[in-house]
C-alpha cells in the first residue's frame, strides 16, 4: 500500500535533509539578523537586545574599548560556526548514502 511505502521508505529518507537544511538556515538567519541590525534595519525598539545593534552601538568606543565590539562579534561567529558544525555532523550521521561507511 501507498501508506506503507510513504512511512517506511520516503519519510525516513526525507526527514534528515530537512533537519540539516534547518540547522544551516538557522546559521544564515543569525548572520542576516545581525547584518540588518548593524545597518539599523533591525528591531525598532532600542531596548531589544540584538548582536548587530550591539556592534553599531560600540563603533564610537572602538578606540578606547575594543572589547565591546569583540564580544558580540565573537558571539556571532561562535553561534554560526556551532550551527554549521551541528548541521554538518547531522548530515554525516543521517545521510542514507553515508550510513554504511565508517
Amino acid at each position: 500500500p501507498r501508506r506503507k511505502i510513504l512511512f517506511s521508505h520516503i519519510l525516513p529518507n526525507a526527514i534528515s535533509p530537512v533537519i540539516v537544511a534547518a540547522t544551516l538556515a538557522l546559521a544564515t538567519a543569525i548572520i542576516d539578523a545581525a547584518g540588518l541590525g548593524f545597518l539599523g534595519l533591525g528591531p525598532q525598539d532600542p531596548s531589544t537586545p540584538e548582536w548587530g545593534t550591539m556592534l553599531t552601538d560600540t563603533v564610537r568606543y572602538l578606540q578606547t574599548a575594543p572589547h565591546l565590539a569583540i564580544t558580540p562579534g565573537r558571539a556571532i561567529v561562535v553561534s554560526v560556526l556551532g550551527f554549521n558544525l551541528i548541521g554538518d555532523g547531522l548530515r554525516e550521521a543521517l545521510d542514507p548514502k553515508l550510513r554504511g561507511r565508517t
